[in-house]
């Protein structure tokens, strides 16, 4: 990934040719959205993660899309259903529901994710607008590097053309935006980082270019500990 250049830097077109994304700003309140001390009982459900015996484990374990290890339903319902009354509130949203996925698929609602710092690094991405509106983040780490929440970032084009950094309508992700499988680490500027900060919880539209900015540690408890969550709404 590469830093935004300074303001005042001339920069080049973007080619003609080349597929686009448009372009909106990250904005507090408007695109994303932060509760601090977002649950009443952040350590219990920190022990609750670390008792869970049987996790799902993803790259760099078995050939999965997904890093790390996560189990499903880490909060009980009335844990998530405070959640949800906030994400209504903010966005505005009526109503929030979890998209069914495919035939052998399922959208990874209220899961802990628990990823090492050999597991895996920033990819950038954006969520399936067949399957979410709004995806959230909570951090679980109770001591965390601070550089190691989520980054928003912009397309950056080989000339070093800064480009967008949300996918519309029709596409469903950057691969049906862009007509490309996978980019590599300079395609992207990183715009906008927000730290890793115990129970906090991050919300953001899912159809803007993010990622976590980094994992960390070796030893279980020492890993980057999240529960994350995909809404559909209206």
């Amino acid at each position: 990934m590469q830093p935004m250049p300074f303001p005042s830097t001339p920069l080049p077109p973007i080619p003609a040719v080349a597929p686009k994304l448009p372009y909106e700003p990250p904005r507090l309140g408007q695109n994303f959205w932060i509760l601090e001390n977002a649950l009443p009982n952040p350590q219990e459900v920190v022990e609750r993660c670390f008792n869970h015996d049987r996790w799902e484990y993803g790259l760099p374990y078995r050939p999965e899309k997904w890093p790390g290890w996560r189990f499903h339903d880490v909060l009980t319902p009335e844990e998530l259903g405070g959640l949800e009354e906030w994400v209504k509130q903010v966005t505005g949203s009526r109503r929030l529901w979890v998209e069914q996925a495919g035939v052998g698929a399922r959208v990874d609602c209220n899961v802990a994710q628990l990823v090492g710092g050999k597991d895996s690094g920033p990819r950038p991405h954006t969520d399936s607008r067949d399957l979410c509106r709004y995806a959230a983040v909570i951090y679980l780490h109770p001591d965390p590097p601070a550089d190691s929440g989520t980054s928003f970032y912009r397309l950056r084009y080989p000339n070093g053309a800064i480009g967008g950094n949300l996918v519309p309508a029709p596409y469903r992700n950057l691969v049906d935006a862009l007509g490309v499988s996978k980019l590599p680490p300079q395609a992207w500027h990183e715009e906008l980082r927000i730290k890793n900060v115990f129970n906090r919880l991050l919300l953001y539209k899912a159809n803007l270019v993010h990622s976590a900015t980094a994992y960390f540690g070796e030893a279980e408890r020492e890993r980057r500990l999240t529960t994350v969550f995909f809404w559909m709404a209206e």
